[in-house]
């Protein structure tokens, strides 16, 4: 088995969100959103970075797409304001199938459908263009507000992985793992569709 098509940056386009292949570029709105109720002290068992780290993860996701291992997107919202983050990673062509996840958004955005609708395009994308089996989303244990989410966009917990990792201020991480499969997607697409379709 193999993807589809293969995968590479792309951007992807809704009515609320645009995502876009990450850039250096994208630094200074990153900042802005970042700083927005100051995001990396409000959500320190997240993926968000700091102010000062902030550069050096963005070189470290645009460097993951030669080899495959991640394909980074920046959200913009429709007024091309910068929202945040979001990745496809752990891209497997055996099965085929992906992992979305190390996303974070400014906080004014949460709760206007963005994320909703970020997920739509790259559930659509991974499952209609690339052709994969299987999308993975994980989280971290005490991620409630992220767990609920995930369990709204119609994800099945496959499971609790405890000890996986160390949080940055060394704290042992237990991740909880959610998936979704190809014959689950047209369920969670009309899901999707009709949650957006409250809010245009």
């Amino acid at each position: 088995m193999t993807f589809r098509t293969t995968p590479g940056p792309i951007t992807l386009t809704g009515r609320l969100v645009e995502l876009r292949p990450l850039e250096t570029s994208h630094h200074d709105g990153l900042l802005d959103a970042l700083r927005e109720g100051d995001l990396w002290k409000q959500a320190w068992y997240t993926s968000v970075p700091s102010p000062e780290g902030l550069a050096a993860e963005i070189d470290r996701r645009i460097g993951l797409i030669d080899s495959g291992g991640m394909i980074p997107f920046t959200a913009f919202d429709a007024s091309g304001r910068i929202l945040g983050l979001t990745s496809y990673y752990e891209l497997a062509a055996d099965v085929p199938r992906l992992h979305i996840g190390y996303t974070w958004n400014r906080p004014s955005a949460h709760g206007t459908g963005t994320n909703a609708e970020s997920k739509l395009l790259l559930l659509r994308h991974a499952f209609e263009e690339l052709g994969v089996f299987r999308v993975g989303l994980t989280t971290q244990w005490v991620n409630f507000q992220s767990r609920a989410a995930i369990e709204r966009l119609g994800a099945k917990q496959d499971g609790v992985m405890r000890a996986m990792s160390r949080y940055r201020n060394g704290a042992l991480r237990d991740s909880v793992e959610f998936s979704i499969i190809e014959p689950e997607w047209p369920s969670v697409r009309a899901n999707l569709e009709a949650r957006l379709a409250r809010r245009l």
